[in-house]
């Protein structure tokens, strides 16, 4: 899928989403929403899911694809580093990156982008991994970006 065929699509599911998460509903269940629709919609994705930050763990769900690390440890791994860094962290090849957590060994390439409340404190990150080296770029960040948005101040 080309850039453009990729930002029509993330525009789209950021629309669908948007009618869906206006229903009631509290965090979880819009989270699993998101999931869903990204998982089913995006065919790159091979691990689609939320880490939501509980107190200084990171918890595995609502989530997607293969059995997930239930908690990563909370000094090392993509999700903490986007944490710590409060940004969106593209890595194209998971081997290269020091202290990956490697939950399924299929995962080669991965984004992981933060989840604020209403007051812009991180409460979660979507991590998506593909099971294909150099499958995320910006695009992804700016869409995927755009549909976190969406779960703000819930």
């Amino acid at each position: 899928m080309d850039s453009k065929q990729k930002e029509g699509r993330y525009n789209r599911i950021a629309e669908q989403l948007r009618e869906l998460l206006r229903k009631d509903g509290d965090i979880i269940s819009k989270m699993s929403t998101v999931t869903a629709v990204l998982h089913g919609k995006m065919p790159h994705f091979f691990w689609t899911g939320f880490y939501r930050l509980v107190g200084d763990k990171l918890i595995a769900g609502p989530y997607q694809g293969p059995v997930a690390c239930q908690t990563l440890d909370p000094a090392k791994g993509v999700c903490r580093a986007c944490v710590s860094r409060n940004e969106s962290i593209i890595v194209p090849d998971v081997s290269l990156f020091p202290g990956h957590i490697a939950c399924d060994s299929r995962s080669k390439s991965e984004i992981v982008v933060p989840v604020h409340d209403h007051c812009g404190n991180i409460v979660a990150v979507l991590d998506v991994d593909s099971d294909r080296l150099n499958s995320f770029d910006e695009c992804d960040r700016g869409g995927l970006e755009k549909i976190v948005r969406l779960l703000s101040g819930v």
